[in-house]
């Protein structure tokens, strides 16, 4: 019986030896088969490099002259824009209107994170309330703004449900810094928490459902579950969302030019920068400034990675 075995294992060997090996493929095929994957990424590299990279490159090389958007001609000036730009202070004065922004973010962190762990769960209605959560997110912004410009004016949508309850202001809510940053970081926060909100329903779902029937066997009520499964599971989901909310905080723009136009103590970095630019004609000036507001917001990235890395979460 042994020496069957060894014979056929034998002959098994020779007619893998013998088998005949298929050729390769032709050099134009092997080529095109190469180059296939690029000719998808053509047209999306195209479209990057057209309106993403050339227009940094030509920022940067604006911020070094004295172009003013409108002539034909510009001067290099070396470093003059940046000079100028760090030792007038009052240029990096607006960041304190950002601290508002940026207050209003980690309550807007906080809410979606909120609603997104309450509707992952088995609720009544919760397809409802997230498309009532997600659906600020798909308002054009000028349209908010215009739309939250009269309900703030005196005597507008907010004062009139105030007084339903008994409550008398004649505050105006856009005419002091104080109260017109707190409204419009207020206006923020109801425009992107949908954005947040999708972002952890989407990092909560995707955590195997074995994991929480394992929790509910073991007896862990919905705050461990959230302690121990959720809350390690959406680390770098929380992450990006930090870094999208400290590079939005300080690149805001939208909402406080159409409402307040910057005025009232609301002017942001953004909009001294487009004032710069298209009302003082300081094209070169503005370009120094938008460079440098790209790279406070690259370090600021680059320390929130180094103090919180996006380690690999394995809760399996």
């Amino acid at each position: 019986m042994t020496g069957t075995t060894e014979t056929a294992a034998v002959e098994a060997a020779a007619g893998a030896a013998t088998a005949p090996v298929p050729a390769p493929a032709p050099r134009p095929a092997r080529l095109w088969r190469g180059a296939t994957p690029w000719l998808f990424l053509l047209a999306p590299l195209t479209l990057l490099i057209v309106f993403t990279y050339a227009p940094i490159a030509n920022m940067v090389a604006y911020s070094f002259t004295d172009w003013d958007g409108v002539s034909p001609g510009l001067n290099y000036t070396g470093a003059e824009n940046y000079t100028e730009l760090f030792t007038r202070s009052e240029l990096f004065e607006v960041f304190w209107v950002s601290g508002y922004y940026l207050a209003a973010s980690v309550i807007q962190i906080v809410a979606a994170l909120y609603f997104a762990t309450i509707l992952s769960f088995n609720v009544r209605f919760r397809n409802f309330f997230k498309g009532v959560l997600f659906f600020p997110y798909l308002i054009n912004g000028v349209a908010i703004g215009f739309v939250f410009l009269y309900f703030f004016q005196d005597g507008g949508t907010l004062d009139s449900v105030l007084s339903l309850f008994g409550v008398e202001t004649d505050r105006a809510w856009l005419g002091t810094p104080e109260s017109a940053n707190t409204s419009l970081a207020a206006v923020s926060v109801w425009r992107y928490l949908g954005l947040n909100f999708v972002l952890f329903l989407g990092a909560i779902q995707s955590i195997p459902g074995e994991l929480y029937e394992a929790a509910e066997l073991d007896g862990a009520n919905r705050w461990h579950q959230f302690r121990h499964i959720i809350a390690p599971g959406i680390k770098p989901v929380l992450s990006l969302t930090v870094i999208l909310s400290i590079s939005g905080s300080l690149s805001v723009f939208e909402i406080p030019y159409i409402m307040t136009g910057g005025a009232t103590g609301t002017e942001t970095f953004v909009i001294q920068t487009v004032k710069l630019a298209f009302q003082f004609n300081k094209t070169g000036l503005a370009s120094a400034a938008a460079v440098v507001l790209l790279l406070i917001v690259l370090v600021v990235t680059w320390v929130q990675r180094r103090l919180a890395p996006d380690d690999k979460v394995d809760l399996v």
